[in-house]
């Protein structure tokens, strides 16, 4: 099969850009998906807009929808590079089997628009990176044939939150748990500063507080009563950020999670998960949820385990390069 034939749709496929009209339609299509590769759905409606809109992605001109001869909507590809720095994550869905041939046509659009973002973006040489459940053979392959190299894994992890009281047990002596006050600027200013300089450590490109802020503003709902942050003689050294993507299946979602590294060990993260799954629980939420990288170089999977969570599945992260090309 040449490399021309491989980017070509079937005779009466097409593509266009998506709508929030077309949110229903797409979550349909992720959770074909979801339930083929891992047993069950993993994406909500709400996420679906939040891609749509995530700040640096304009529908108009960042994403596709491969549709086949019948119209109905087979295949989703969009970018997410909210801080606009110089690494974006390509995103790729068809539905199973029924639209693979738009695997690799939509994937070759993307990774074109993706030169034209570097440029947009300032950056000659950009990242992209994708991933692929170890059972999505024909993803990994088209990503490979793309030239995409396997680069870790990330853990989608989870925990039943049963029996888990809705009062969570005493922090470590000397450390104090609370609710972020999301209407303090100054009280977001720090939780941001701390999970900035916590993933500092890590591969996570942390972003400035202005694009921090416009992704959370992008969030269909925020509750800042699952936000907590944990001091030591009045400094706030840890904090967690909860996110309401979850709810549409019940689950609370812990989005991010920081200790600053003189404080690590000290059982502060553990009290800041345990605070989460108290509220959770409380609100009659019956999972807890999170991610993790798993090559983490501060061995957060470790203390996951340890609360209790386990891996709902794994995905690989692959890897890739473009160089900038004006639009």
């Amino acid at each position: 099969m040449t490399a021309a034939a491989t980017t070509a749709l079937p005779e009466g496929w097409t593509t266009r850009r998506p709508t929030l009209d077309d949110a229903t339609a797409i979550l349909a299509l992720v959770h074909a998906c979801d339930m083929a590769s891992i047993g069950e759905p993993d994406f909500t409606l709400d996420e679906v807009r939040e891609m749509l809109t995530e700040p640096n992605t304009d529908m108009t001109v960042d994403c596709w929808l491969a549709l086949d001869a019948e119209d109905t909507i087979v295949g989703w590809a969009y970018p997410r590079n909210a801080d606009g720095g110089d690494r974006d994550f390509a995103d790729v869905y068809t539905w199973p089997e029924r639209g693979e041939p738009a695997l690799r046509p939509l994937l070759a659009l993307l990774m074109d628009r993706m030169a034209e973002r570097a440029a947009r973006f300032g950056h000659e040489r950009y990242e992209v990176r994708a991933g692929a459940i170890p059972t999505e053979q024909d993803l990994i392959d088209a990503l490979t044939d793309a030239g995409f190299v396997f680069l870790k894994q990330h853990a989608r992890m989870q925990m039943s939150l049963e029996g888990v009281p809705p009062t969570a047990p005493e922090p470590p002596a000397g450390v104090t748990v609370r609710e972020v006050r999301g209407d303090d600027e100054e009280d977001l200013r720090a939780v941001h500063s701390v999970i900035f300089q916590a993933f500092a450590d890590t591969d996570h490109r942390g972003s400035d507080y202005e694009s921090w802020r416009r992704q959370v503003a992008n969030e269909s709902s925020r509750s800042f009563d699952e936000w907590f942050v944990a001091e030591t003689d009045g400094e706030i050294v840890g904090a967690l950020q909860s996110s309401d993507s979850g709810i549409d299946d019940n689950e609370g979602w812990v989005k991010r999670l920081g200790v600053l590294r003189a404080y690590r060990k000290r059982g502060v993260g553990e009290a800041l998960l345990r605070r989460a799954f108290a509220v959770y629980a409380g609100k009659g939420r019956t999972r807890a949820g999170l991610g993790v990288d798993l090559e983490n170089p501060t061995q957060a999977a470790r203390l996951y385990y340890a609360v209790g969570m386990t891996p709902q599945y794994r995905a690989n992260v692959y890897q890739s390069f473009v160089t900038a090309r004006a639009a």
